[in-house]
Order: C-alpha cells, then sequence, then structure tokens
C-alpha cells in the first residue's frame, strides 16, 4: 500500500509540474487526472489510517 501511495503521488507530482511550467487551465485531461490522483491518494490515506 505504501508503494502505491508514493507512485501515485510522484505521479501528481510530476503532472503537476508539468501543468504549472505549461499553465495548464482546470478541465485539461492533465489537470483532471490531478484531481483523480488526489481522490486516489485521499482513499488510500484514510485506509491507511483506519
Amino acid at each position: 500500500m505504501a508503494s502505491e501511495l508514493k507512485a501515485l503521488e510522484s505521479e501528481r507530482n510530476r503532472l503537476w509540474a508539468a501543468a504549472r511550467l505549461r499553465g495548464l487551465p482546470v478541465g485539461t485531461p492533465e489537470r483532471d487526472r490531478i484531481a483523480e490522483l488526489d481522490s486516489l491518494i485521499r482513499e488510500l490515506r484514510a485506509a491507511k489510517a483506519q
């Protein structure tokens, strides 16, 4: 579970850096994936906390 969380956080950070660098607006596929990753990360952290 920890490695999965790390992988998701790594992908999110990479996408976020690219989105910021390119100035991508909300609604682009990259920004949508970031939102999806945020949700997955929250779920994993909640499951880990239980």
